[in-house]
């Protein structure tokens, strides 16, 4: 396919030198592009189909990178980075060496800020058009802020520090609703009035005369603020961000380029920080992706001549069958309870949606309220599970620890994506899990498989009481993993030589490499046995006896090094009296790559030759 528009575009600035009766077909074809390179390399696609008019004409009227554009979430970018010369990278979108998913200002001066959590760049793009204000810096900082951004607490303590902030537009990008039919033409009228700069001159004019008058001039501008409010709060039912110092301007179309184009002209001259409430639709362009864009947020590679409904054919995975054991567990326990944060497909809870709905919850894009929730359900005596990616449960660390662990209250965290994640780089990586939740003595475990997942799951709903959690990998399980089944045990021996005086140690999905690592080392002649570790924290009783008559011992963990799991091992054996040689390999986050998983390993060195390069090294200076 053919995209003659954009590849006229090969750096910023180019889309404005197109023609303006061109810019909906441009608009297609990055819509068309998108559709097809992320079909192929996988990536965020309803959220970037949603955006394309609004980007363009940000593009438009906007100068990069004296301008600043802010993303929230930075999953948004993809047509922005289109427009700044990026297109040829899409074709390793996400992979090692290739275009990051996320605004990344190392790739280009045009990206203003990594952004790949929710709710926090507005006040990231406060502070940098703060910076200009001190620094007299001109340029304007805008940022565009889905909706589901606003059901994070972030958001509003960012707006209510606006305070004048005439640099800074503020877009929500409301991909939920429709424009109402109760806004209607006087609505539009007064959008087309606000916009003019005239009526901004007008405001300023006469609010500065009427302020001048002796007496009752404070008074006068008063009552014609208060005035306004009451017709705005009948056209708009909602007088709030205007209170927080907003000027308010919408809502809008946000699939009609001209008017944004036009709109975005008139705003180049403001008074007050703007609010501009844009309404769009996620997944545009694509079907399937319109009729259900939760489940193409994010895709892996996929065929648009087969796509199935999720709803009916789930690919495995650890997250579906975390979701659809948990389903099964709720019709034995009806004090069960099952929260999320915005990611019902991704954490496998559309089961027991589906089997419980009065028990399961959907807070949005709020973790800290997530986990504070759930320590209030506990509190009552139920029985809450709260399923997170690993990378988002870092936002509600402090409810973790004040709201849950204070208490010992009975809230099971489900930790998804733990460990090494694929494609989305630094920002996503669920390496900080085994540290955060053991530092506060909250039980840890770790299964390598769906069968191990199955039996600590139900093990966990059902016996164990407290604080505690289980963490599992992205994706799908290991046929080397699998294969070992379901002891019920908190550790296993999973690989035995005769006479072996080295022992490997690791657990979840990184088991599957200290497994190949002891296959190559048998291959040169060297016996070494492998334990995985199911429970973390608490370190396995017995554990160290198991390991005392070892001379030299490898763990490895796709996690944090410092606080992890590798170090408290490394000293229980040294309190325990042990004195052999112990390496610990485990996840170096100065530099973590958007990379598959196994490219990630071989970075960090984790995979399995460079752990048995690191046992062959010991053997040789020893001369064992």
């Amino acid at each position: 396919m053919t995209y003659p528009l954009l590849e006229r575009i090969q750096a910023p600035g180019d889309v404005k030198l197109l023609a303006e009766k061109d810019l909906p077909n441009l608009c297609e074809e990055v819509r068309q592009f998108l559709i097809q390179s992320v079909s192929s390399t996988g990536g965020h696609l309803s959220s970037n189909l949603g955006v394309v008019e609004l980007t363009v004409a940000l593009h438009r009227t906007l100068d990069l990178p004296q301008d600043k554009i802010l993303f929230d979430v930075g999953h948004q970018c993809y047509t922005h980075k289109l427009l700044t010369g990026r297109r040829a990278g899409f074709s390793a979108l996400r992979q090692k060496e290739g275009l990051s998913g996320f605004p990344n200002p190392k790739e280009s001066n045009c990206d203003t800020f990594v952004a790949g959590h929710g709710s926090a760049a507005l006040s990231t793009a406060i502070g940098i058009a703060r910076a200009k204000k001190i620094k007299n810096e001109p340029g304007k900082v805008v940022v565009i802020v889905g909706d589901g951004a606003f059901t994070g607490g972030m958001v509003y303590e960012g707006m209510n520090n606006v305070s004048k902030l005439n640099n800074l537009i503020v877009i929500l990008n409301d991909n939920k609703m429709s424009i109402s039919k109760n806004v209607g033409q006087m609505a539009n009228y007064l959008t087309k009035l606000r916009t003019d700069p005239k009526y901004f001159h007008a405001k300023a004019h006469m609010e500065t005369v009427l302020e001048s008058i002796p007496l009752v001039g404070d008074a006068l501008v008063k009552g014609l603020q208060n005035g306004k409010q009451l017709v705005r709060r009948g056209i708009y039912h909602s007088t709030m961000f205007e209170e927080m110092g907003f000027q308010y301007i919408g809502p809008v179309d946000g699939h009609d380029v001209f008017m944004l184009e036009q709109m975005l002209n008139n705003l180049r001259e403001q008074f007050a920080p703007i609010f501009l409430h844009v309404v769009t639709q996620k997944g545009k362009g694509l079907k399937p992706a319109e009729e259900n864009p939760g489940e193409f947020h994010a895709v892996s590679s996929i065929d648009l001549n087969h796509l199935t409904n999720p709803e009916l054919s789930p690919k495995d995975s650890f997250s579906t069958t975390f979701g659809s054991t948990l389903a099964q567990l709720g019709n034995e326990e009806p004090r069960l309870c099952a929260i999320t944060a915005a990611m019902k497909y991704g954490t496998g809870l559309n089961f027991f949606k589906h089997a419980h709905v009065d028990r399961f919850f959907d807070v949005g894009m709020a973790e800290e309220h997530a986990v504070s929730f759930a320590a209030g359900l506990a509190s009552q005596g139920l029985l809450p599970v709260v399923a997170i990616y690993s990378t988002f449960f870092q936002r509600a660390y402090d409810q973790i620890i004040h709201d849950v662990n204070l208490m010992k209250l009975d809230v099971l965290f489900a930790v998804d994506r733990a460990g090494l994640v694929p494609g989305d780089g630094e920002t996503h990586q669920g390496i900080y899990d085994t540290a955060f939740f053991s530092q506060i003595g909250i039980p840890v475990y770790a299964p390598a498989n769906y069968e191990e997942l199955k039996y600590w799951l139900r093990y966990l709903v059902q016996k164990e009481r407290g604080p505690r959690s289980i963490r599992y990998a992205r994706g799908d399980e290991k046929p080397a993993l699998a294969a070992l089944g379901c002891s019920g045990n908190t550790f296993d021996r999973v690989e035995q030589r005769p006479s072996a005086r080295i022992a490997l140690v690791s657990y979840g999905a990184e088991a599957e490499e200290i497994i190949a690592a002891c296959d190559l080392l048998q291959q040169k002649g060297i016996a070494a046995d492998c334990y995985k570790l199911v429970r973390l924290y608490p370190l396995p009783e017995k554990i160290c006896e198991a390991l005392q008559n070892y001379e030299m011992i490898l763990f490895a963990e796709d996690a944090i090094r410092t606080g992890g799991i590798g170090e408290q091992l490394a000293f229980a054996l040294q309190q325990s009296g042990w004195r052999g040689t112990y390496l610990l390999h485990a996840v170096d986050n100065t530099h973590m790559l958007h990379a598959n998983v196994p490219q990630l390993r071989r970075d960090q060195a984790l995979d399995a030759a460079a752990l048995a390069a690191d046992v062959l090294r010991y053997v040789k200076e020893k001369h064992l």
